[in-house]
């Protein structure tokens, strides 16, 4: 992952985050498969408008970012490095029984955080850039439907930000965020539209 990421042929990248899932408020997931508790059709009526016509639009494979990718574009692909982070022994617990020093971490280390038994964050990060570099090729527009872990971590890479300010990328449920990545680096366009 390059600090600052350039392209001679500028790609206008739109990341729209899933629908609120239907969990209970206060409980940590990730990789959990959750369905939604927001309805992703009406969400993607009113992203539509806002992204280019037949562009491609890929999706991680969690119902929760797929049913709204479904909703937005006939031609979904999905791809399982654009899930969310694994949360490991964290997962599906109350916030309140995650012990302070591990929000410590997760807060002061990002690219270093692991949760008991999850995912290593700079690894999800590597992941993510992985799959944006597999589906940039070919294209000048592309939709990612996903997650705020790796939104913020592609994100964050894109525009150059060092990970301990990635936390400070948070990403609406079912909103959009556009970047236009060219010769002089990414720019930010739109966020949380």
């Amino acid at each position: 992952m390059s600090a600052m990421f350039r392209l001679s042929d500028p790609l206008h990248l739109y990341l729209v985050r899933h629908p609120k899932p239907a969990v209970a408020p206060g409980l940590c997931y990730g990789i959990t498969d959750l369905d939604v508790a927001e309805d992703p059709v009406a969400c993607a009526d009113r992203l539509r408008p806002l992204l280019p016509t037949d562009v491609r639009t890929v999706s991680s494979p969690l119902q929760r970012a797929r049913l709204l990718a479904d909703a937005l574009h006939p031609a979904v692909e999905t791809d399982e490095r654009l899930r969310e982070l694994d949360f490991g022994e964290w997962e599906m617990k109350p916030f309140s029984d995650i012990p302070p020093h591990g929000f410590d971490t997760w807060g002061n280390a990002l690219i270093d955080f692991r949760a008991p038994a999850g995912e290593l964050y700079a690894d999800m990060a590597a992941r993510v850039w992985t799959a944006f570099e597999a589906h940039r090729h070919g294209t000048d527009a592309l939709v990612l439907v996903g997650h705020n872990g790796p939104m913020r971590a592609l994100t964050g890479t894109l525009l150059g930000l060092p990970p301990e300010r990635w936390l400070n990328l948070e990403f609406d449920f079912g909103h959009l965020t556009h970047l236009t990545i060219g010769p002089l680096g990414a720019k930010l366009r739109a966020f949380n539209r």
